[in-house]
């Protein structure tokens, strides 16, 4: 680089020999006196040593000699400025480069050095040379550091000492010599060149921003050192760091043309701040939408609280995206749970709400609710500790009056629970580390459409994706995997789950989980699940089975479709009416179950794949469909693929409506349950009642309430062998379990029928 080329700058001062007029015994301003008309100053024109050069008698303890013309600089810019002196007789003095340096008003720059250190001259007739580079960053070599402010210079010599010396001076040499410190980096613009310091101690925001601004599309080079930024900072140039910068928590550093994690990461040195820190800047800045990790793994030593790296921030509503990384639990952390334990009281009448908390402030949001009569996946969503209340994620099926709970908060790398409402944030592409130290991801408490796609959770230690409250509204968790750290655990033993989610219209979708005890726990309506594969088995014999899909929610309305369900079951509850006995509404409403693969293998003959348990009584189905669903046992039959968890309640049979199981396949099951059942009956003595019998097929061995069609398939004969044309009438819920229907004909007969016959 060298402005006299590439910009045409006029940087050399002329020769003396052409006239003294534009050389200045002062700053070189315009007015000042100049040695054209100074006594004892005059031209040699045929020096030894010089050739053409000044003489002059030192009159003053400052002698000064300036160039009167406005030699350009520019942040970016050094110049050296050098000559030769020699003393023919007097005091012996010394010499060194000087300048004044103006602004663009013309006015003097202060607060800049404007002195090079001192030559002293040793004795008569020996050519001493002097030099000095001035430019505007603080670099090895630079002997005057200007910064960005001055924008021209009168640049000299000063000789210093007694008066009296008779000195003849040199032409005076300005050269650019930018190309010295700036090596070969032509597009790039230098931070130091525009002030700053990188001593870690003084402010360098000014000098970066001023530095961006004037690279014009060439890169913006942070050279070696520590830059500290006390205020906000928005460079839109590509940066380039050699050197790291630090900060305040709360103020940001947006890097608009290179905003990636790498980037962050060579800012900042520190893997973990600069995650935090772009994550800062992801949620604050218009420029961008998703932050892209690069590929890199950034390990923390402890959970991000995301809310507290966005501080100014309690709730977020536009679409992010952190995606395509790996974020890994650094082993010996601080992943530690915390567990609080507090007597506390609850009512019916407030059914998420616990009141009378003592010290409720310790208990943390996010933490999981334990004790007597609550149910599975209770979340802390809120603490008052001045109401001494707790808010919870969902009601309690049996905890009416006051006892004690457990708050156990695990720890989760990702915690967004700090905001108050979190929309539209993505996470893609990422893996979750999580090596049993810590679980995967906590949302907030409130907002909608949070995104989790192509993401792995690898070993959780208690969770991977935990919603306590309602920031799972119309989430959406596609294409993950979930691995768990127990798959050498008994299944009765385990206790991790991928899933739980409180709000509605969730779609889960092409998923994987190994081996955990539930692969969600869903307490909403309107969910779709569907292309799954999760599998919970062990190896033991006749083994336990614990709920892949737990519905916590009788009206559901949800699809769970063309999933591999495998060693595990699909579990329907009320458990979360703090009042169960059932009084109104759909009952066990909206389920649709179809086009799914079910496989078990060692359990018992009790297993069953789709189990309906009712807290309280008077509970039904009421729109259940089954169908197009392939159910397989190997190892061993089960006796069903459905049944009743009659622990709390039975389901009334009396009150069924509208189920639908049809058109499903089963291997190894000895009772395939249909609804409508089409029972093939022989008739094989003469009677009046022929007694049909659905031998425990229909869905849940429930009653028979309903026929639909009679169809004789053999001519009704009585004892005479004659044909009688009749039609019967029909009689159900017969037999003591209720499930027989009854053919009644005006006379005995003996035949064949086709009996429809339905428990709703």
């Amino acid at each position: 680089m060298n402005k006299a080329i590439t910009e045409g700058w006029d940087l050399m001062p002329p020769p003396f020999a052409e006239g003294l007029e534009v050389w200045s015994r002062q700053d070189g301003t315009p007015g000042s006196d100049s040695y054209a008309s100074a006594a004892g100053a005059s031209i040699v024109t045929a020096d030894q040593d010089f050739g053409g050069c000044l003489e002059l008698l030192k009159t003053e303890a400052t002698q000064k000699i300036r160039y009167m013309g406005e030699v350009p600089i520019a942040p970016g810019v050094y110049l050296r400025v050098r000559t030769r002196v020699k003393v023919l007789s007097g005091s012996l003095p010394s010499v060194r480069v000087a300048a004044w340096a103006g602004s663009p008003g013309g006015a003097a720059v202060t607060g800049i050095p404007l002195t090079a250190a001192s030559v002293a001259v040793p004795d008569y007739g020996t050519v001493v040379e002097v030099s000095a580079i001035i430019g505007s960053g603080a670099r090895t070599g630079v002997d005057m550091v200007w910064g960005p402010s001055p924008t021209y210079g009168h640049f000299g010599i000063d000789l210093t000492g007694a008066t009296g010396a008779l000195v003849r001076v040199d032409d005076i040499e300005i050269e650019d010599v930018t190309s010295v410190f700036l090596r070969d980096m032509l597009g790039y613009v230098d931070v130091r060149d525009y002030g700053a310091l990188g001593d870690g101690i003084t402010d360098d925001s000014a000098a970066f921003e001023a530095a961006d601004a004037a690279t014009q599309g060439r890169s913006l080079f942070v050279s070696a050192g520590s830059y500290l930024l006390a205020e906000d900072v928005t460079l839109d140039s590509e940066v380039i760091f050699e050197g790291q910068v630090t900060m305040p928590a709360e103020k940001r550093l947006s890097l608009t043309k290179n905003f990636r994690l790498p980037s962050y990461i060579d800012a900042f040195g520190d893997e973990e701040e600069a995650l935090k820190k772009a994550l800062q800047a992801l949620m604050n800045d218009a420029d961008h939408e998703s932050l892209d990790m690069g590929g890199r793994r950034v390990s923390l030593s402890g959970p991000l609280d995301v809310q507290a790296a966005v501080a100014n921030r309690t709730s977020y509503a536009q679409r992010r995206v952190l995606r395509n990384g790996q974020l890994q639990a650094s082993a010996g952390g601080d992943w530690a749970e915390s567990v609080v334990t507090r007597q506390a009281s609850y009512s019916a009448a407030q059914p998420t709400r616990l009141s009378n908390v003592t010290n409720a402030e310790v208990i943390p949001v996010g933490a999981l609710v334990e004790g007597a009569g609550v149910g599975r996946e209770i979340y802390v969503r809120a603490v008052n500790p001045a109401a001494q209340e707790v808010t919870l994620s969902q009601p309690l099926s049996d905890a009416v009056g006051t006892q004690n709970y457990t708050f156990r908060r695990f720890r989760y790398m990702l915690d967004f629970s700090g905001f108050e409402r979190l929309d539209v944030f993505q996470l893609e592409d990422i893996e979750f580390q999580c090596a049993i130290e810590a679980s995967g991801v906590m949302l907030a408490p409130s907002g909608t459409v949070m995104v989790i796609r192509e993401c792995t959770f690898n070993r959780p230690k208690n969770r991977g994706i935990t919603s306590p409250g309602e920031g799972c509204q119309g989430m959406l968790i596609e294409h993950c995997q979930f691995l768990s750290h127990e798959g050498g655990e008994l299944v009765q033993n385990r206790q991790s789950v991928a899933i739980n989610v409180n709000a509605n219209d969730v779609k889960l979708r092409d998923c994987r989980a190994s081996q955990f005890r539930h692969f969600v726990v869903a307490s909403g309506a309107q969910n779709l699940i569907t292309g799954n594969h999760f599998f919970q088995g062990d190896a033991a014999a006749n083994g336990i089975r614990t709920a892949g899909i737990v519905l916590a929610l009788r009206a559901c309305n949800t699809q769970i479709a063309n999933n591999y369900i495998d060693n595990c079951f699909v579990e329907w509850t009320n458990e979360r009416e703090p009042e169960p006995d059932y009084v109104s509404g759909f009952g066990f409403a909206g389920l649709s179950i179809t086009d799914n693969v079910f496989l078990c293998s060692k359990v018992a003959t009790s297993f069953a794949f789709i189990v309906v348990k009712p807290y309280g009584s008077g509970h039904f189905l009421n729109g259940f469909n089954v169908s197009g669903n392939t159910f397989r046992a190997s190892s061993g039959t089960i006796e069903r693929v459905e049944r009743p968890d009659t622990s709390f309640a039975p389901l009334d049979f009396a009150r069924m409506k509208r189920v639908r199981f049809t058109n499903n396949t089963f291997a190894n099951v000895e009772k395939a349950a249909q609804n409508p059942l089409v029972v093939a009956h022989a008739q094989n003595t003469h009677a009046d009642t022929w007694v049909i019998d659905t031998e425990g097929e229909l869905p849940f061995d429930a009653w028979a309430e309903e026929v639909d069609a009679v169809v004789h398939t053999s001519r009704l004969r009585n004892a005479a062998n004659v044909s009688e044309w009749w039609m019967p009438y029909v009689s159900t819920r017969e037999g003591g379990a209720n499930n027989q229907v009854h053919l009644i004909y005006p006379g005995a007969v003996r035949g064949d029928a086709n009996v429809t016959i339905r428990m709703d």
